[in-house]
Order: C-alpha cells, then sequence, then structure tokens
C-alpha cells in the first residue's frame, strides 16, 4: 500500500503490517483500540496506557530520544511518528530501515483524519469509521457553554502556553473557552507580569507535561485574585485518538465546576 503521511511523504506499507512501532503515546493507545495488540511490538516510555501494554510491551526510548538500534532490532513493518511529538532528525535516521507515517494534528478534525488513515493502513479500517463516529458523536452532546476568557499553561520554568494553532487550542474551544493566545503560534513564553494586566477568567495548569500540583494552583491562586485557578488533565486536552471518547464528559464535568461560580 502507498498512502500519503501528513507531511506529504509517499510511504509505502506492508498491507495488514505485522511489526508496528509507535513513537507516540495517544497513538499507542488508539492502536489498542484498534485492536492491534499482536502487531505493536514496540512503544515509548511515555506509552502508559494500556497499562498491560506499558508494562508489557519493549520500551524503545522516548519521544525525543529513541534508541533507533532497539527499533530497528525489531526489524518493523512500520513506525508511526508525529510532527509534533519526534524530532526530524530519528524519523529521518528510522527511514533509512522502515517505512514511517509521519502525523500531525492539530484541531479535531485533523484528528479524526489520523484515526481513519492509521485504520486504514493497518487493516483496521472498519474499527476506525466506528471510532470516529463515537468521537463525533461524544462531541457533538456537548452543551453550548457560555465562553470564559483563559490561558493554558504547559510549562513552568519559563512559563509557557499554547497559541492558536494547537490540538490543545481546538479542545479549549470544546469546552467553552476563549484562548487569550488564540493569535499566536505554537507554544509562547509568557510572564506573571502578562497574566496579572490580563486577568484571565480562568488559568487552567496542565497535569503534563509539567506535572502542576495543587501547590502550583495555590501560588498562582495568590498572585491571581480575580482569576479561577484550576488543574487541567492534560491527556483531556491534549490526547488524540481514542482518548477522546473521554474528553466531552470531561469537559462538562469541568464546565460544572466553573459554572457554579460567579466568574
Amino acid at each position: 500500500m502507498v498512502v500519503t503521511d501528513a507531511l506529504g511523504r509517499t510511504v509505502t506499507v506492508p498491507d495488514q503490517p505485522a511489526t508496528i512501532i509507535s513513537l507516540v503515546p495517544s497513538l499507542t493507545q488508539l492502536l489498542y483500540t484498534l485492536g492491534l495488540d499482536a502487531a505493536v511490538k514496540g512503544i515509548t516510555k511515555f506509552c502508559v496506557h494500556p497499562q498491560h501494554w506499558h508494562q508489557t510491551k519493549m520500551r524503545i526510548g522516548g519521544t525525543k530520544n529513541p534508541s533507533i538500534e532497539k527499533i530497528k532490532g525489531l526489524r518493523p513493518q512500520l513506525i508511526i511518528a508525529s510532527k509534533e511529538e519526534n524530532r526530524w532528525e530519528d524519523v529521518q535516521a528510522l527511514a533509512q530501515t522502515a517505512p514511517v507515517y509521519v502525523t500531525d494534528i492539530t484541531d479535531v478534525a485533523s484528528a479524526l483524519k489520523t484515526i481513519k488513515n492509521l485504520a486504514a493502513i493497518t487493516g483496521k479500517r472498519e474499527a476506525g469509521n466506528a471510532l470516529c463516529e463515537d468521537v463525533r458523536s461524544a462531541f457533538a452532546a456537548l452543551p453550548p457553554f457560555s465562553l470564559l476568557s483563559a490561558v493554558y499553561l504547559i510549562w513552568q520554568e519559563p512559563i509557557m502556553t499554547v497559541g492558536g494553532d494547537t490540538f490543545i487550542h481546538s479542545m479549549m474551544q470544546h469546552c467553552g473557552f476563549q484562548n487569550l493566545f488564540s493569535g499566536e503560534n505554537r507554544y509562547p513564553q509568557i510572564t506573571i507580569e502578562w497574566l496579572q494586566t490580563q486577568a484571565p477568567q480562568v488559568l487552567l495548569l496542565s497535569s503534563e507535561p509539567y506535572p502542576f500540583k495543587q501547590k502550583h494552583v495555590a501560588a498562582y491562586q495568590r498572585l491571581l485574585p480575580q482569576t479561577k485557578v484550576v488543574l487541567a488533565d492534560g491527556e483531556m486536552f491534549s490526547w488524540y485518538g481514542s482518548r477522546m471518547l473521554a474528553a466531552p464528559d470531561y469537559f462538562k464535568s469541568l464546565r460544572a465546576g466553573l459554572d457554579s461560580i460567579n466568574l
């Protein structure tokens, strides 16, 4: 099968590849949901879902520093990578010995397209179509939330947020948040002084990649008394693939807590 990945690269993949490596945690869970337990042979150390895969599948390093030799040793017929999460030099090195399909997901629409594409090239087209319909239905059932101005932090030192061309931004929109950095690209650095000047209604502190905790909530709340500071489940905002099924219910729960406060 000859396919074109998200970067416009032509990739030749065997029909129903029997040995798959995933370099993308959220797509690892997608492969599990599609029923590819036997085919997936290697995952990263950050591929924590499903838990039993994390415990039993070969770990080939991190998303930024995979072991090229370990991966080559598995003789993969398909490697799944991400433009954002993996390094281009690793993709190039791995492409010398195996087909590497690179994804690029920036919103819900591109996430659904990726599900369909990966399902097609792994011989799970029917399961992929069904999953996409389930995700669409779950998002369609979201209520029309009132709009709240918000900033979503992914890192602490330096303080980093998300721009309008990210998947997180798209998920914020579905949760009724007006991202104050929608006009910026990728992950801009900001300052406490900026936050104090803008005073967003909500400050979301993500559980990943930086592990924000309640102590950080308390610290930011002291600095931003007019803002409601809350912890956000990073997987619900940043994991695409089958993890998206759980996001709408989480969004409804998160908003129920916020909407009970007079912001």
